[in-house]
């Protein structure tokens, strides 16, 4: 849709701006962005835990938006986890590592809380929990 009251750009701002602004990924491009972060997720892991974060079943949502900007939330094993503080930059860092991400917002999440039985298998294996 065109909005006629939309002020033209001059050409070269136009391109200015084309080049700030990305496309919108491509359903492919979504993929492996995703493919990749979960990739990134599984190098960070809790420092009382041997399993990563990912397997551990701490990311509950990803999402890319249009800019490549990713939204990740999370949540901890307790409210009391004693790297409350250093998770959440850990997976800033690992997400925005990724090649095509941008902005990263990383945001803790409590609901619902986060129980054993999020793990995956490959986590209960590491943990010896069955």
């Amino acid at each position: 849709m065109i909005d006629d009251t939309t002020e033209q750009k001059p050409a070269a701002a136009a391109a200015e701006t084309d080049q700030a602004a990305p496309a919108a990924p491509a359903p492919d491009d979504v993929t492996r962005l995703t493919d990749d972060i979960v990739q990134a997720l599984k190098t960070v892991y809790d420092p009382e835990i041997p399993a990563d974060i990912y397997e551990l079943g701490l990311i509950y949502k990803i999402d890319i938006d249009d800019d490549r900007g990713v939204k990740v939330d999370m949540t901890l094993t307790t409210p009391n986890c004693p790297s409350a503080q250093e998770l959440p930059t850990m997976v800033e860092s690992a997400v925005a590592s990724v090649p095509g991400v941008r902005e990263v917002k990383v945001e803790v999440v409590w609901d619902p809380p986060w129980d054993p039985s999020r793990m995956s298998d490959e986590a209960r294996v590491v943990l010896n929990m069955w």
